[in-house]
């Protein structure tokens, strides 16, 4: 096997660790952007999200979806799916907002935060 990650070795990982790192690729330079976010879990994906407000990584994943998920032990080469149905939105927001404890209202990450789905396979 050499070094290759399995979809379930991913998501053990995953599991596992809370904040994590991307690499993305800017939107307009075209270089790798590093940046270390939080993960987080809900309707049983991966989502990475960030309170209301324009994030750089967001606007780099709209146009290179595909990206570098940096975990403790391994790099993994992943795709980001941008959520903006409303409905979807919502119910991920829904699982996720409540349990933060801080970042305003639901309504207002429903709004206005980015919202994607890491796909590891």
């Amino acid at each position: 096997m050499g070094g290759m990650t399995t979809t379930d070795e991913a998501r053990q990982a995953l599991e596992r660790q809370r904040t994590v790192e991307i690499t993305t690729t800017g939107r307009r330079s075209g270089r790798p952007r590093r940046i270390e976010t939080w993960r987080y879990r809900a309707a049983g994906r991966y989502w990475l999200t960030g309170s209301p407000g324009s994030r750089d990584w967001y606007a780099n994943l709209l146009a290179h979806p595909g990206f570098t998920l940096h975990l403790q032990d391994r790099d993994v080469e992943v795709r980001g799916r941008a959520v903006t149905d409303p409905q979807e939105r919502a119910h991920v927001f829904g699982e996720i907002v409540p349990g933060l404890g801080w970042g305003g209202s639901l309504e207002s990450w429903i709004a206005g935060s980015p919202l994607v789905e890491i796909e590891l396979d």
